[in-house]
């Protein structure tokens, strides 16, 4: 497996395109993008967890309730979440699409980003989406349409083998702010031309969702219009994968490579942020402890706070182990912080350790650390992402709506 060039339209048979078609208030900002195979794809999706679920949401579960797709339309600036007419402007969206791209509406996934409880000035849409150029190399500006109150543009794709065969698979996703396990205000579109059956991209949907779009965390909320789909238009010419063999292990290795770099991009661009922080629990009874306790340090407000001034404060790491609800041994705890200027224990069987703290704060000043927590109860392991929490923080959130 290699990283390659391309994002969504690293793979055989897939365009893309964006545009200014008048949904936010920017005159210059793109808020329309759409992604097209040159055939129907095997799909499948995964959705937020929030039970207050955006129109484009409720829509899109309908039109891959048959496993197939063959384009996205997506919009920023607007949810269309709790919003007067949502459903009847998510179906328009989707004509809208499929009228511009020449396919069947059923076949259309729709998403949309922005703010919530507002109308969608669908007629916008309706009105530009024939005028969008689709090309076959145009991921990026795709990627840059979907951005809310993101900073950086997230995108990757890889090349892999399977049986012999020559695949790609390629990503772009949105997500900044409103993130936290279970999914948080993020759209990922993800694409491959590897030939694998709807059943089979669900299944290692779901299995790398778990660890890791379900494991990053900005700020504690879960967004209602969070989605990740999968597209496999299958034209890089592989027998298409129906079964758990090694060419499903290799699809799904390679999924969740692309998976893995876009939550970590999603942690390190979080609404303020100003570090990317990598938390990691080993030695827990099992996966799914070290999971919880995790997720707790990593969405640790106070454990945030001491990373944004670099504090070595390991306390605030016990406290959020201490209330996660996992069960463990509190006299066998190790802490140690890390980052490219090296790696200091500050904590050992459960007590605090005499440290550099000169030292500490100089690997904690680095724009990527790492909270590494080592159990003694067995083999479970687990990596959550976050980033430290940040003045930006609050007035970025303050005044979103304006």
């Amino acid at each position: 497996m290699k990283i390659i060039e391309g994002g969504v339209c690293a793979a055989k048979g897939f365009k893309a395109g964006a545009m200014r078609c008048g949904i936010r208030k920017s005159h210059t900002k793109k808020d329309l993008a759409m992604i097209l195979s040159d055939c129907v794809c095997n799909a499948s999706a995964v959705y937020t967890t929030n039970r207050v679920k955006a129109s484009p949401i409720l829509l899109t579960k309908e039109h891959l309730a048959d496993g197939k797709a063959q384009a996205v339309i997506v919009n920023s600036g607007n949810a269309n979440a709790c919003a007067p007419f949502g459903m009847e402007n998510a179906r328009r969206q989707a004509k809208a699409g499929a009228r511009a791209l020449g396919v069947s509406e059923e076949n259309v996934i729709v998403a949309s980003t922005g703010v919530i409880g507002q109308t969608l000035p669908v007629e916008a849409i309706e009105a530009h989406a024939g005028e969008m150029e689709m090309k076959y190399d145009n991921s990026l500006v795709a990627a840059e349409a979907i951005m809310t109150t993101d900073t950086k543009v997230k995108t990757i794709a890889v090349e892999f083998d399977v049986d012999g065969t020559t695949c790609h698979i390629g990503g772009i996703c949105k997500g900044s702010g409103m993130i936290h396990p279970n999914m948080g205000t993020m759209l990922c579109f993800i694409t491959t031309d590897c030939a694998v059956s709807s059943e089979m991209i669900r299944k290692a949907l779901l299995f790398n969702v778990k660890r890791t779009f379900n494991r990053v965390t900005v700020d504690g909320d879960t967004s209602t219009n969070d989605m990740c789909t999968v597209l496999a238009n299958g034209m890089a010419g592989n027998a298409e994968i129906t079964a758990e063999d090694p060419a499903y292990e290799a699809f799904r290795e390679a999924l969740q490579t692309v998976m893995q770099d876009l939550a970590r991009k999603i942690a390190a661009d979080g609404e303020g942020a100003s570090k990317l922080m990598t938390c990691t629990v080993k030695g827990a009874k099992d996966e799914e402890t070290a999971e919880v306790l995790a997720k707790s340090i990593a969405g640790s407000s106070l454990t945030k706070a001491a990373m944004f001034g670099s504090d070595a404060n390991w306390g605030r790491v016990l406290c959020a182990m201490g209330y996660s609800g996992a069960e463990f041994n509190t006299e066998k705890v190790l802490v140690e912080f890390a980052s490219k200027e090296g790696s200091i224990a500050v904590c050992e069987d459960g007590r605090g350790l005499d440290f550099d703290e000169d030292l500490a704060k100089k690997i904690l000043s680095q724009d990527e650390v790492e909270i590494n927590v080592t159990l003694q109860e067995g083999s479970g392991s687990a990596t959550c992402w976050g980033c430290d929490l940040t003045y930006d923080y609050v007035k970025i959130n303050g005044d979103y709506r304006t």
